[in-house]
């Protein structure tokens, strides 16, 4: 951009707020290279303020400008001496006449300095929003960010903005309209016109892009030169040695004064200066989806046909609709990618999706490997959510899981246990066998479950790049968990000190069982830790070795390798903890 475009803003003034994807509620954002009165320095500034009116103060609102509602309007409260109170948020036409809502207040800081501004809690309670650092996000809308501060270099917010969407959102519940103030600032100080880029400007004002843009052209003296004067008066009547003096009414024969004044002048340079002024409202389109909790008329439609027929998510949010869905696997893992949203099992072929709107999907695994949910439970969701399912809805394959039926439609959940929850269990029951047999913690550190188990499942396996993948959480939490300073000394192997963690383990399970039988239950882990060093360096042969030891038929879908992996990896350490109470005589 050329210094000439850059004075005459004329890129900046056509963009409006009332069409950006964020909208400036409050700005006051200076930028400077340099010493105000010398030549080369160069300033640019922006500056918002904001009111949101009902239509019927339309009127009066149409004729506040910079002045009025800019970043000089005080956002504060004021008590009146008649007990009148204008609380913070009340815009003030004339005293004790409101007619507008602030939807950013000002904080002074008396003691540590400074003023602090704070986003209306109306707005940020309505839209549900939560702060974290330097934004405001809606937890239920994975996370997004509503509203957002950017802070200056030392520290101080220099604007606060919002997304418009959620904005409209608000002022529809509200009926309100947001009038926006706006100013912007450039400034540079050069040598000469003749010699500079504005060598063919001249002074100027226009109407421009529904605002005024003012061109200034002055000499640095007649900014910063011109006359000036001091005045300074006394009083005379004071007696600084008594204890307690008391001055009476001033009069001329009680007080002194002095005048002085000069003439400041000699700074050379031209001082090129561009302003723009334009306000202009953010209207609301009159429906408010998340606030008042208006309809959506932009819901998906969901595949419900084996011919692919569709119905729209209004027609299918009835309990009364007996439908159901049919979604790619690839679903569980989008969704688990979004914060807030955690997967639990129920059954060995279904589960539950929690997701931060605070509804829990209930699914089911069919003979496809298909995703199926009941129709009204997909529809309850927020609007976002059903746009990502319906992403993956696909055409009704294997029918519904037969799981699902039992417990939605027979009432009678099938008595089968998911292996992922299996895994689980089985490492906690393994944990106590060693501390009851041996009087030591089979772990280094504890597990957060929970956590893990968003990434241990068999949707984690969609082809063998993450199979192996799966292969190394399934070691993380696990082997590399071991108490390797503890098994070195109930080993009794002769190189004991060279070995890691799963072949101190075999061996002190050879110990009870024998090395054969302990090889052979160790297979699984074994393959799997292969499994893992093959995600890093990759050869087919040694990965089919791998998989061939922890037991996986290839010839099965990546979903059900996945869960082979998970069973078998969870089997071997059963049979650890079993072999070990077996041994000692102790029932298992």
């Amino acid at each position: 951009m050329s210094k000439k475009d850059w004075i005459l803003q004329k890129k900046e003034t056509r963009r409006v707020f009332s069409r950006a994807t964020w909208v400036p509620l409050r700005a006051s954002i200076n930028n400077e290279q340099g010493e105000v009165r010398n030549i080369g320095y160069v300033s640019e500034y922006f500056g918002c303020g904001s009111v949101a009116f009902p239509p019927e103060h339309r009127e009066i609102a149409e004729q506040l400008s910079w002045i009025d509602i800019g970043i000089g309007c005080s956002v504060q409260p004021y008590a009146y001496e008649d007990g009148h109170y204008a609380s913070i948020d009340q815009y003030q036409y004339n005293e004790k006449e409101p007619i507008g809502t602030h939807l950013v207040f000002e904080h002074p800081q008396p003691v540590v300095g400074g003023s602090y501004w704070v986003l209306n809690p109306d707005l940020v309670v309505a839209l549900r929003l939560i702060k974290e650092g330097t934004n405001w996000v809606r937890p239920e809308e994975n996370f997004v960010v509503v509203a957002r501060e950017v802070l200056g270099e030392s520290g101080e917010q220099t604007l606060i903005e919002i997304k418009r969407e959620f904005l409209l959102d608000y002022l529809a519940a509200r009926n309100l309209s947001l009038r926006l103030s706006c100013y912007r600032q450039r400034v540079e100080n050069v040598g000469s016109v003749e010699d500079s880029e504005y060598c063919d400007l001249v002074d100027c004002q226009e109407q421009r892009d529904g605002g005024r843009f003012e061109l200034l052209i002055r000499s640095l003296d007649d900014v910063f030169g011109g006359s000036w004067a001091v005045f300074r008066t006394w009083r005379t009547d004071v007696d600084e040695d008594e204890d307690a003096p008391v001055m009476g009414p001033e009069r001329d024969d009680n007080t002194g004064y002095e005048r002085s004044q000069g003439h400041r002048s000699g700074f050379g340079g031209i001082r090129v200066e561009g302003e723009f002024w334009r306000d202009e409202w953010v209207e609301h389109h009159g429906q408010s989806k998340r606030v008042r909790g208006d309809e959506d008329t932009n819901l998906p439609q969901f595949i419900v046909e084996t011919d692919g027929a569709r119905m729209a998510s209004a027609s299918l949010n009835s309990e009364d609709v007996g439908r159901w869905l049919w979604f790619r696997s690839s679903l569980v893992n989008e969704l688990l990618g979004f914060r807030g949203f955690s997967l639990q099992w129920y059954t060995a072929e279904t589960g539950g999706i929690r997701s931060t709107s605070g509804y829990v999907i209930h699914f089911g695994i069919n003979s496809s490997d298909l995703i199926t949910v009941y129709a009204y439970d997909v529809t309850r969701l927020t609007p976002w959510e059903q746009h990502v399912w319906a992403a993956h809805n696909v055409v009704p394959d294997g029918k519904v899981s037969n799981e699902l039926l039992a417990a939605q439609v027979k009432v009678q959940p099938a008595p089968t246990h998911a292996v992922e929850d299996l895994l689980f269990k089985v490492m906690d029951m393994l944990e106590g066998v060693f501390r009851q047999e041996y009087g030591v913690t089979l772990f280094s550190h504890a597990l957060d479950a929970p956590a893990a188990m968003q990434h241990i499942s068999r949707f984690a396996s969609r082809d063998q790049a993450s199979l192996l993948r799966l292969a190394k959480e399934l070691v993380r939490i696990f082997s590399d968990r071991l108490n390797v300073r503890d098994l070195r000394k109930l080993s009794t192997h002769p190189d004991k000190d060279k070995l890691g963690s799963n072949k101190l383990l075999q061996n002190i399970l050879a110990q009870r069982v024998g090395d054969e039988k302990a090889h052979q239950v160790f297979s699984p882990i074994v393959g799997a830790y292969d499994m893992r060093i093959g995600d890093a360096h990759p050869t087919s042969s040694k990965i089919a070795d791998a998989l061939k030891l922890v037991g996986i038929d290839e010839s099965q879908s990546c979903l059900r390798q996945g869960e082979q992996l998970i069973s078998n990896y969870g089997q071997s350490i059963w049979w650890i903890g079993k072999l070990i109470l077996e041994s000692s005589g102790k029932d298992s």
